[in-house]
């Protein structure tokens, strides 16, 4: 029996990405058998896990990457994110990071899209990092636009950003290993 506060992932196979809308129809109807064996102090029914908000940090990052691993698909229900398996930037092992404690390694670019619009007061940030290389950073400014921050080779660079799509190409282009979106704001 489940006690106190918790959440639940799902986790499941699919032949290709789906999108949010596909995850949300079908997650209540998997069924994950290896899930089971993988979480056994986890309460798990189906493709359902249902963990414990204590245990809610180090627990999710281990289903993330045993879906990962797996080839598998996992959906967050509370926060409406699908992590599929692909399609990958161009950093292996790189980090995403929101301000209302997700980590995920090797996010694909749906999902990076997608967390982005979940920033608000209860996830103030989002960050994808290349520890000991570079990352991008993001936090909504009181002007109603986004600040970017970007580092690099020691330095920090900041610009603001005026709307969410902004913030999204940018963040995309960054996370394919692409340098343009330098070139599409002042940088200081």
């Amino acid at each position: 029996m489940v006690r106190g506060m918790s959440f639940v992932l799902a986790v499941w196979r699919e032949s290709e990405p789906i999108s949010r809308a596909v995850a949300r129809e079908r997650y209540l109807h998997v069924d994950t058998p290896v899930l089971k064996e993988r979480f056994p102090d986890e309460e798990v029914s189906g493709g359902l896990i249902r963990i414990q908000v204590e245990r809610a940090d180090e627990v999710s990052r281990a289903v993330f990457a045993f879906a990962r691993d797996e080839g598998l698909v996992c959906y967050d229900p509370q926060r409406d994110l699908v992590h599929n398996r692909e399609p990958l930037g161009a950093y292996p092992g790189i980090q995403l990071h929101t301000g209302d404690g997700m980590v995920v390694i090797d996010p694909d670019l749906g999902l990076v899209h997608d967390v982005l619009g979940t920033m608000s007061a209860q996830n103030p940030f989002v960050a994808l990092v290349a520890f000991g290389r570079h990352f991008m950073q993001v936090s909504p400014d009181e002007q109603g636009g986004f600040e970017v921050e970007f580092k690099e080779g020691g330095s920090i660079r900041a610009a603001r950003v005026p709307g969410l799509t902004d913030v999204r190409a940018c963040f995309l282009s960054y996370a394919s290993g692409d340098r343009s979106f330098l070139n599409a704001y002042d940088w200081a």
